[in-house]
């Protein structure tokens, strides 16, 4: 009996560079686990819709008449904010009781997690930022934002743990929804007397949001702009690390 099926959530944009990072870093997925079938559906804005990618799988099981199939549901999201405790369970939920084939579990959320800092990281070198920068560096860690105090206070949580690594200061910023914006985390740390200023996007893809962040760097003179998260190899391990989490219960129940 196969594993289950992975189903990338996506917010899904009117920027076609959104889905095609999204459709990247899926192929990486399935590159790291060829016997792993990923398929990706989005909330909005791009084709498959979640409840066409669902209804598909649910009649090839039936035209299979193979018994019930797992389906781990994996949104494509930082934080747990809106879109994963609503938007998603609300889909999901209306979608399967209606698909007699499926099982649909939703797996967590990807962040917080050291393999985010660690493609954060990469993102910082590859905009120029060596190891030996950190002490006179200050970093703005710029998301897109969100009006939920829980997925404000991860952000806030991130940028505290990560000054501890060395960097010289770590400030958030958010590009919607709440402050400070990241040309104003620029300033401050530039007040304060910090050398160099790195803004790192702590998003995954291309869109109007991460252009927002892009802008107030250069507005505000940042002496680094790192790219979004994309389809990191860290990220790509990260997503089969909470598929994995999400099944063990259906691999504990087989092996029992």
């Amino acid at each position: 009996m196969p594993g289950p099926v992975l189903l990338v959530v996506a917010h899904g944009s009117r920027d076609p560079r959104h889905a095609a990072t999204v459709h990247a870093l899926t192929a990486r997925v399935r590159s790291l686990r060829p016997d792993l079938r990923v398929e990706t559906g989005f909330l909005d804005f791009n084709a498959p819709g979640v409840p066409q990618v669902l209804e598909r799988l649910d009649a090839e099981q039936a035209e299979a008449g193979g018994g019930v199939r797992d389906v781990v549901a994996l949104p494509l999201l930082l934080t747990r904010a809106f879109h994963a405790k609503s938007d998603i369970p609300s889909v999901l939920r209306e979608t399967s009781a209606r698909l007699p084939w499926l099982s649909v579990r939703q797996a967590d959320v990807l962040g917080p997690s050291p393999l985010l800092d660690a493609t954060l990281e990469r993102r910082l070198h590859e905009a120029g930022v060596r190891p030996g920068d950190r002490a006179s560096t200050g970093v703005v860690l710029a998301s897109a934002g969100s009006s939920d105090p829980e997925a404000i206070a991860v952000i806030a949580d991130i940028a505290r743990e990560w000054r501890l690594t060395g960097w010289c200061a770590v400030r958030p910023a958010f590009a919607s929804a709440s402050l400070p914006r990241t040309e104003d985390a620029v300033r401050r740390l530039r007040a304060e007397g910090v050398e160099r200023v790195a803004v790192a996007p702590y998003v995954i893809a291309p869109g109007f949001l991460p252009d927002r962040i892009a802008a107030g760097a250069r507005e505000a003179g940042a002496d680094v702009l790192a790219d979004v998260l994309g389809p990191a190899p860290e990220l790509a391990r990260l997503l089969l690390r909470r598929y994995d989490a999400a099944r063990l219960p259906s691999l504990t129940a087989l092996s029992a």
